[in-house]
């Protein structure tokens, strides 16, 4: 399929109503209910292919949705809807991990949301990361991008799962909010501590490496 075609599919699917993704996660969960399945997999491609996006300029961004959307058929299939957190959330990770991990195999690019460029030509990661800590060399910035992602590894959860969203998802606040079910304010509050935690890893490994 070609992307225009993919593109053309996408327009076509109508977003889910909370209680008609509850229901259908209900009747697969709970029944079995393939159709009910297909479904979700279908009104979740929208997700797989805003995250593809930050590959466009990629040749082979047809086979990265593809990977995207084993991602998306995995995370449904291991999602428990009993457990209170946004299926958005859940399957971002598995969407994200299977297409950077086909792009490694491929040799194509070790690729990771904290090195996509942002329009003001910063990083997602060099946002979170204090801009007066510096590093000589720049060639090393994979080795810092790695601890970054070790770093928000240690995180609590929602903590975590915030800075992925705003940070390296680029979602609004707003949108990250009504997933979590916590207030803007709320959000911010978890975004600004999360910042401070990932600043303070960074920053003694900073001080050991400058030494």
């Amino acid at each position: 399929m070609r992307l225009e075609d993919y593109m053309a599919e996408l327009n076509k699917i109508k977003l889910l109503s909370p209680e008609r993704e509850a229901e259908l996660w209900r009747a697969y969960k709970e029944h079995g209910d393939m159709a009910a399945r297909r479904e979700i997999i279908s009104s979740y491609q929208p997700l797989v292919f805003k995250n593809a996006m930050a590959y466009r300029s990629s040749d082979v961004i047809m086979d990265i949705i593809q990977e995207g959307t084993v991602g998306l058929i995995e995370a449904v299939e291991s999602y428990d809807h009993t457990k209170g957190v946004a299926f958005s959330l859940f399957a971002v990770h598995r969407i994200r991990g299977r297409m950077k991990n086909f792009l490694r195999r491929e040799g194509l690019a070790d690729v990771a949301a904290v090195d996509v460029v942002a329009e003001d030509g910063m990083t997602r990661g060099e946002k979170i990361i204090d801009p007066s800590a510096s590093v000589s060399d720049v060639a090393e910035s994979h080795v810092l991008a790695e601890k970054l992602r070790e770093s928000m590894a240690r995180l609590p959860q929602k903590e975590r799962l915030v800075l992925e969203q705003v940070y390296m998802g680029a979602s609004d606040v707003s949108d990250v909010a009504a997933e979590m079910n916590l207030s803007a304010s709320h959000i911010y509050r978890l975004q600004k501590t999360g910042i401070r935690r990932i600043r303070g890893m960074m920053s003694r490994f900073m001080n050991l490496w400058n030494e």
